[in-house]
């Protein structure tokens, strides 16, 4: 067995494989690099010292973490699409009343693009506010699978909206 200091640099050796995993699942580097520190720090901090399997201790990490600020980021307030363009036009200001029209044209093409079960899933949690419980028991499938639905959308989300897509 090898001493305790080269088993937690040899976590390190993971550090690229988990940034370009998470760079692939996040479409944004920069999140990946977060998410692939926190998790090297969780096992780093964790009292019972380096895992037996680091490899996939650091992605099932990687991955409780991405989930969980995918919830916090899930836990905004939900606002209808359509009252988008309304609350802006009442705020006088007709660029921004523009801008919200073409963000919402864009945004409902976008999710046009997807499959029915992603566009459901989107519908339902974020304009509808339904939990991922909820909405697993519609469709009758797991609720990590509404998270990969949830996931796939908001990727494509970004890819075609960039900095405009909903968080």
């Amino acid at each position: 067995m090898s001493p305790p200091s080269s088993r937690v640099f040899g976590l390190f050796a993971y550090y690229e494989e988990l940034v370009g995993t998470w760079t692939r699942k996040l479409s944004n580097r920069h999140e990946a690099e977060d998410l692939t520190q926190d998790a090297l720090l969780r096992v780093l901090e964790n009292k019972a010292g380096p895992p037996d399997h680091p490899r996939a201790y650091l992605h099932q990490t990687a991955r409780h973490l991405a989930i969980d600020a995918f919830r916090r980021e899930g836990g905004r307030e939900a606002v209808p699409l359509d009252s988008i363009a309304a609350h802006h036009a009442s705020s006088g200001d007709p660029e921004a009343a523009l801008h919200a029209v073409q963000l919402a044209a864009a945004l409902e093409q976008a999710l046009a693009e997807l499959p029915l079960k992603c566009r459901q899933v989107f519908v339902w949690q974020r304009l509808e506010g339904l939990s991922q419980q909820e909405i697993a028991e519609r469709l009758r499938v797991s609720k990590n699978m509404v998270e990969k639905y949830m996931i796939r959308t908001m990727r494509h989300l970004r890819e075609r909206l960039g900095s405009q897509a909903p968080h």
